[in-house]
């Protein structure tokens, strides 16, 4: 195994201080002045997994949604806590994308529809849809509010949609598989739930999931 560089030794120093204080601030100035996202990227395959965490941890603070690939290759990691602090990376970088004032509707729309504001989300994603459809969050918050009030066919476009535009969107796949199964289609809803499982082995409630349904299948034939 390979000693950590100079370079990396510094992020280790800022991991290790972080793991002290939880100065999350301390951390994400010290990265941001030290590291270009494009070297945190390179550091996910480092060969030490405490450098790869360190990068994972940098990357969901300092980084932006040209971060989405190198993060979703890091949810597969051997690691667990490498596959932790990605998988809150991407949920993180999924709203740094667009213009600023984009990325700022896009936090209101997850702080809308975690709070139960469906109705509002919807609305408001639709026309930040209508503004820039490039936008893969904004169709996954809108696909989320039609989840939550009940029009899964809706939903489903919706996710569709978002996994076009964000192949890594794990959270889209398996929101796929729950409106299927809200629908009845348990043979749809099984692969949905598959592919999500595919791009985060870490789910443990979409594998859930799949052992329940292939259990009902099973039992069905």
């Amino acid at each position: 195994m390979k000693s950590p560089s100079r370079r990396t030794a510094r992020l280790l120093e800022f991991y290790d201080r972080y793991l002290v204080d939880h100065d999350e601030l301390g951390f994400a100035a010290s990265a941001a002045g030290c590291y270009f996202p494009a070297t945190l990227e390179r550091l996910l395959a480092a060969d030490l997994g405490v450098v790869r965490r360190a990068a994972a941890l940098a990357l969901g603070m300092v980084g932006d949604y040209g971060s989405n690939e190198a993060l979703g290759r890091a949810l597969r990691d051997e690691d667990i806590g490498v596959r932790l602090l990605s998988e809150g990376a991407l949920r993180d970088i999924w709203c740094r994308q667009g213009a600023p004032d984009e990325q700022a509707e896009l936090s209101s729309l997850v702080e809308l529809n975690r709070t139960g504001h469906h109705r509002k989300a919807l609305h408001r994603a639709t026309e930040l849809i209508d503004n820039n459809a490039r936008l893969a969050e904004a169709w996954n918050q809108r696909a989320i509010a039609h989840f939550g009030l009940g029009r899964f066919v809706e939903s489903i476009h919706d996710c569709r949609r978002a996994i076009s535009l964000n192949s890594f969107h794990f959270g889209a796949q398996a929101g796929l598989g729950e409106c299927y199964l809200k629908l009845g289609n348990d043979l749809w809803a099984l692969e949905s739930f598959r592919r999500a499982l595919a791009i985060h082995p870490g789910l443990d409630g979409v594998r859930t999931r799949i052992a329940t349904l292939e259990r009902k299948l099973r039992n069905n034939f």
